[in-house]
């Protein structure tokens, strides 16, 4: 084990997870941690199977004498969130991800972690490994694609586990076990834009916000964090009710689950106006920075002087783009009548790009009831009608419907009372992949669970290091108690 996770417990997990850490595998591109899995199978002697799309379950058989224990399916998926600081200087297609301990958290330099599901994954592999826990058959199931169209459980060929009990390892919040969660649907608009040689007076302004929390636009949507996108076009309206400019370069958010953080802007104005121009940008974005005081402390702004364009958007294009991100909701839609303190719908207004004369912005909507998917799929659509953009939807993911009668979960609070002394039970405003397993493998009783992880989704994400110990010791006792 290298020096930084040394010491650490328990050590099989923090092996696996640092051998992980090592292995580039953003969404769709989980090549050769799926080459890690298979050679870790071959090399305990386990049996493995792979799918068509690339799902794999490695398989231990039931001990001597529990044969005729229920089998056990834990399951995560291997792909993470690729987001860096700008500043960042890391190639996620050729880079692992550099892991620092920081106290009793674990989190990577200047990018996202992956503990979102890395440690999960870990725990599985861990647990097949673990000669001193008895116990029947175990189906350790790991998923791909999940936070980029949840590609892995959707197309899951459903032979390829036999247990009827699911324990998903995908959770971010100790003590808390999740029986439910949201459904979603992204919305991705194509505005096609008119552009135009610059006059030659014109001057070219760069304008950026940055230094946003940012994170995972399920599970930190409640939070009132700055959305980078939506705040930038607060600023390009404000400039635009006392000057003529024209955008030639707009580059906001990355990923549909993750809150944009950043957002850089290119406008062209007239060369007598561009100081006017930079000093209404700074007092505008003053105000935001005030009003952000509090969930934003690291709200930062720029604008200087860039290069000249060979292109802009004319001014009908350039107004179409500001009011339709004006127009676009974010944030939270309503909340749970059912469940306290849970959002029932929200929507992400997730990534806005100009590229080859399009104009092209995502939004991903989440919901716990059918209905108000499909109402945020069509409150979006009509807002691209009005524009005349080219609308595309995917089908969407199902919810998870919470069972609180669930056999497992009675035996899970006993354990988490027990090794925790605290359990919670919730329904959760994210996206997990149990509800889709379960409708594909005929009925599951599942729950999911996982330690402390902060920040999912963005640079700041870390895990804690003792309550990822203690994680694992609520896998390991509910693992023997299911067994008795």
């Amino acid at each position: 084990m290298a020096e930084i996770l040394k010491g650490l417990k328990p050590e099989k997990l923090w092996h696996h997870f640092e051998e992980i850490s090592k292995i580039p595998r953003c969404s769709k591109h989980e090549e050769k941690v799926r080459e890690y899995l298979i050679s870790f199978a071959k090399e305990k002697g386990f049996e493995y199977k792979v799918d068509e799309v690339g799902n794999v379950v490695i398989i231990k058989k039931a001990d001597p004498g529990f044969e005729d224990k229920p089998t056990i399916i834990l399951q995560g998926h291997i792909d993470m969130v690729c987001e860096k600081n700008k500043d960042t200087q890391h190639d996620f297609e050729k880079e692992g991800v550099k892991l620092v301990v920081d106290g009793d958290w674990l989190r990577a330099d200047g990018t996202t972690l992956g503990a979102d599901n890395g440690v999960g994954v870990a725990a599985a592999l861990a647990i097949l490994e673990d000669e001193n826990l008895k116990s029947g058959r175990i189906e350790a199931l790991f998923t791909i694609d999940e936070e980029t169209g949840l590609t892995g459980a959707f197309n899951l060929d459903p032979n390829m586990v036999s247990g009827k009990i699911l324990l998903n390892l995908d959770s971010e919040e100790e003590g808390v076990i999740y029986i439910g969660c949201a459904g979603g649907r992204d919305t991705k608009f194509s505005l096609y834009i008119t552009e135009e040689e610059p006059s030659f007076e014109m001057s070219f302004l760069k304008l950026k916000i940055e230094g946003l929390r940012g994170g995972h636009s399920g599970l930190n949507i409640h939070e009132g964090r700055g959305n980078a996108i939506k705040l930038m076009a607060r600023a390009l309206y404000y400039l635009r009710k006392s000057v003529n400019y024209n955008i030639y370069h707009f580059d906001g958010g990355d990923k549909h689950n993750a809150i944009p953080r950043e957002v850089e802007v290119g406008i062209a104005v007239n060369g007598r106006i561009k100081d006017e121009t930079k000093k209404m940008f700074e007092e505008f974005c003053e105000l935001l920075k005030e009003e952000y005081k509090i969930t934003e402390p690291n709200f930062s702004y720029s604008v200087v002087e860039d290069e000249r364009s060979d292109f802009i958007c004319d001014l009908t294009s350039t107004d179409e783009m500001v009011n339709f991100l004006m127009s676009l909701p974010h944030g939270v839609i309503s909340m749970s009548a059912a469940v306290e303190g849970l959002v029932e719908t929200s929507t992400n207004l997730a990534v806005a790009k100009l590229k080859d004369g399009m104009f092209e912005v995502l939004s991903s909507h989440r919901s716990s009831v059918a209905s108000s998917i499909d109402w945020m799929g069509d409150y979006h659509r009509a807002l691209g009608e009005l524009i005349g953009a080219e609308i595309e939807q995917d089908k969407g993911y199902p919810g998870w419907t919470p069972n609180p009668d669930s056999e497992v979960l009675k035996v899970a609070k006993g354990v988490f009372e027990r090794v925790l002394g605290k359990v919670d039970v919730k329904a959760i405003h994210a996206g997990l992949e149990c509800g889709i397993i379960g409708e594909k493998c005929g009925g599951l009783d599942s729950i999911s669970f996982g330690p402390d992880i902060f920040g999912a989704h963005s640079p700041e994400e870390k895990v804690g290091i003792k309550s990822t110990e203690r994680f694992y010791e609520c896998l390991r006792e509910l693992i023997e108690e299911l067994n008795k």
